[in-house]
């Protein structure tokens, strides 16, 4: 079992660099670091580097909080359901009409044309031309208004 007298059997096979033909002689780009304690200096039986100022990972329980965004609420002269920012409940806005400036303008408009004898008083009767308020039917609160103008 000898090998052939003209070629010669190798111990062990090239390594990267010579099988890839690097030049050793240039610097590298980037720091090789050579065998330290607890290496091989052939690279085998490295040791992991251990975490350095770091705990290892607990297993704590991630707390989890929900919380919800109410979105703005528009205020009409149409009942609103809503949750009540007094009692935290869900209701459906109760409207109240009160005189605001379109319904005196509109009076004094009136006032203008002549129609002085009364009917200049209308305005003051239809809720199309007052304020809006809306409160909460539970706790009574008022919650939003409706200006006309």
């Amino acid at each position: 079992m000898s090998a052939p007298s003209g070629n010669p059997v190798p111990s062990a096979p090239p390594s990267y660099d010579e099988a890839m033909g690097i030049n050793m002689n240039y610097p590298h780009p980037y720091p090789v670091p050579g065998p330290g304690p607890g290496q091989k200096p052939d690279g085998k039986g490295m040791n992991p580097p251990p975490h350095m100022g770091q705990p290892p990972p607990a297993n704590n329980p991630i707390t989890v909080q929900t919380v919800y965004v109410q979105q703005p609420v528009l205020f009409y002269d149409r009942p609103v359901q809503m949750c009540c920012p007094s009692c935290n409940q869900v209701i459906v806005t109760r409207l109240s009409y009160d005189s605001g400036a379109l319904t005196w303008l509109s009076c004094g408009g009136l006032c203008l044309l002549g129609c002085v004898a009364g009917c200049c008083l209308i305005p003051f009767c239809i809720d199309a031309l007052k304020d809006v308020d809306h409160t909460c039917p539970k706790c009574n609160a008022l919650v939003g208004s409706y200006k006309r103008l």
